[in-house]
């Protein structure tokens, strides 16, 4: 079954830091060791003390069966913050169906271009749909190094 994908709702939050939490913890075990997984996923619960950034973002949620299962978010400056979907959908469409409306929103947007610092997890979709790698190396975070890809691509 395809995802429904609509506009982010602030009642959203609490779903996309799971949606988050679960995509990092469960689907990177390949690429990323147990502390940089938790390092980088935090918890899965949202931090309600700090404010929501996706509300200020362009960004869209996937849904199947009324359930979310992923979450793509673009900054009004072109930055692709956010792209997660759960475990359970990897590989099925739904990070595809997330990034077409952000494609699109872009498109209508006028944007020239977009960026993004990627990790070797989601390099491999972006270069599919024709995004270049404009530098990579290692950076810290959190006290961990990970193997990031600056990235950029011309939505035309």
């Amino acid at each position: 079954m395809a995802p429904v994908i609509r506009p982010y709702r602030p009642g959203d939050r609490a779903a996309c830091q799971l949606i988050f939490y679960r995509a990092i913890m469960e689907g990177t075990g390949s690429c990323l060791t147990e502390a940089e997984r938790a390092a980088w996923a935090g918890s899965p619960e949202p931090d309600l003390s700090e404010p929501d950034k996706l509300v200020g973002q362009w960004c869209w949620i996937a849904e199947e069966d009324g359930r979310a299962t992923g979450f793509m978010s673009l900054c009004q400056d072109g930055l692709l913050d956010m792209a997660f979907v759960i475990p359970e959908v990897m590989g099925r469409g739904t990070a595809a169906a997330l990034y077409d409306s952000l494609l699109a929103k872009a498109r209508a947007e006028g944007l020239t271009r977009l960026t993004v610092l990627a990790s070797d997890w989601s390099r491999s979709f972006l270069v599919k749909r024709g995004w270049q790698v404009d530098a990579a190396g290692m950076q810290d975070f959190d006290g961990h190094l990970y193997h990031l890809a600056e990235m950029s691509l011309a939505p035309v």
